[in-house]
């Protein structure tokens, strides 16, 4: 049998009865009530924001520290059971389902802000800490953490699956504002990726291999990440289009021109019309850019008027400006909250939520075939997304238990990717690949696939970590 074949067969079996309960016996010394087989708990612990069908680990613990995550590993490998580590549970690609059973690791409760340093602009914290918990701690300092994907997600979590967001295109995504990490490997071994130094030519890029793994080459247990100073001023502004090819090609000549936009998301009239019923907002329903400026207040007030002429120029009209700070939150919550503002088009259907991203220049074209396709296709797809860095976002409330729904949706779904690869672009830009668009990985990556699993199979020759997700 190949090692590739092997790796594939080991990674399939899910753990024997008698391992399982040898498995408990030996960790329930380290942790003590901290691990648990309630079903109600494992259950919980079985499912993430994402359609995919839930599966419950067969246990689940909560370690404290990096020294009870290396012991907890290092025991899963002896006894050749499944770890899946888990956050808050906010990803959407099933990344956290336990479809093979084994141990699921909770990082929640190491939520410790290890260390603040305004000096160099940088933190470490463990896994658990949430963004927001991160930011509310920074607020005297004068700095932020950039990343906002919009769930509260743990930092470890938005590592592991490269998490970005709305501030991405100015600040970067998850990837770029990693300095260091220290990650358990799938023998138990601690080993430290990258350091506090802003680069460095020191050998492979461990720091960025783990970046985006989904932990199934080792569990991330601690983090430095980069901090940015908060901007003098913020300016948020909403601007509606007659149709959505305006909008995008607004975007593209703000990048063209190097406007350097904070924030510049758009939501199509079906995502307008949703979030309009579902947060109040009192905007038209037309295709739709949120805008936000950082930066001095003369800088601000400059980029303002020049988008505020671009806008003209591509016939955007109803700017609706949105200075005060309560304002501000209350439209990018409104942004936040349009997967579910989607979802209620359609009570009691399921949604399911995918993301391409393409380059700048091709990003009318695709979406612009994209919507007909919607439309084509009957689906209820309200479209939004991350445009400044060619980023967008499908929202498709469907019934489940119409197989013509599920046909016409998958169909979609693969024309969607297809489009997107075609163009140069993603199968995701975001939400990364789980269970849900590991399908899809030979397409884009090619022999580069195979690559990455025969790094898998090195550094995981036993198959145990997060099985069946990403390669």
């Amino acid at each position: 049998m190949s090692s590739a074949a092997a790796f594939s067969a080991e990674s399939s079996a899910r753990p024997t009865t008698e391992s399982l309960q040898a498995l408990i016996v030996e960790l329930e010394p380290v942790l003590g009530e901290r691990l648990t087989t309630v079903a109600s708990i494992r259950e919980q612990h079985g499912h993430d924001e994402s359609w995919h069908h839930p599966a419950a680990p067969d246990a689940v613990c909560f370690p404290h520290s990096t020294e009870e995550v290396a012991a907890v590993v290092k025991a899963c490998a002896a006894h050749r059971v499944p770890v899946i580590p888990y956050g808050v549970g906010t990803s959407i690609e099933g990344q956290v389902i336990a479809d093979h059973g084994g141990l699921c690791v909770d990082l929640s409760q190491m939520n410790a802000i290890l260390a603040v340093r305004p000096e160099d602009m940088d933190a470490t914290v463990q896994p658990g800490v949430t963004r927001t918990q991160l930011n509310t701690d920074l607020r005297a300092t004068g700095l932020f953490f950039s990343v906002d994907p919009g769930a509260d997600a743990s930092m470890g979590g938005m590592a592991s699956t490269r998490a970005s967001g709305t501030n991405t295109v100015r600040y970067g995504t998850i990837r770029d504002n990693v300095l260091a990490m220290t990650v358990v490997m799938p023998d138990g071994r601690v080993v430290r990726t990258g350091s506090r130094a802003r680069k460095s030519a020191a050998g492979y890029d461990l720091n960025h291999l783990m970046i985006g793994a989904e932990g199934t080459l080792g569990i991330i247990t601690e983090l430095t990440v980069k901090l940015h100073g908060l901007p003098e001023a913020i300016s948020s502004a909403t601007v509606a289009f007659d149709d959505v090819a305006g909008a995008v090609n607004t975007v593209i000549a703000s990048i063209q021109y190097g406007i350097p936009m904070a924030r510049i998301e758009l939501m199509d009239a079906l995502a307008m019309r949703a979030v309009k019923a579902f947060s109040g907002l009192d905007h038209a329903e037309k295709p739709t850019l949120f805008l936000e400026f950082h930066g001095t207040h003369a800088g601000v007030k400059e980029q303002a008027e020049i988008m505020a002429e671009l806008c003209q120029e591509f016939g955007g009209s109803d700017f609706a400006w949105a200075t005060q700070e309560e304002e501000r939150n209350a439209l990018w919550q409104a942004r936040h909250d349009a997967a579910y503002a989607a979802k209620a088009l359609r009570p009691g259907m399921e949604f399911l939520a995918t993301d391409i991203c393409v380059p700048i220049s091709q990003l009318a074209e695709c979406i612009e075939a994209t919507q007909a396709d919607v439309a084509e296709s009957g689906l209820v797809a309200p479209l939004l997304g991350h445009v400044g860095d060619g980023n967008f976002h499908l929202v498709v409330a469907v019934d489940r238990d119409s197989e013509e729904e599920l046909e016409t949706l998958a169909a979609f779904n693969q024309r969607l990717i297809d489009r997107a690869l075609a163009a140069g672009g993603t199968c995701t830009g975001e939400h990364g690949i789980g269970t849900g668009k590991r399908a899809y990985m030979e397409a884009e990556h090619g022999e580069g696939w195979a690559v990455m699993r025969a790094i898998k199979a090195a550094l995981d020759p036993l198959g145990i970590m997060n099985p069946g997700k990403l390669v």
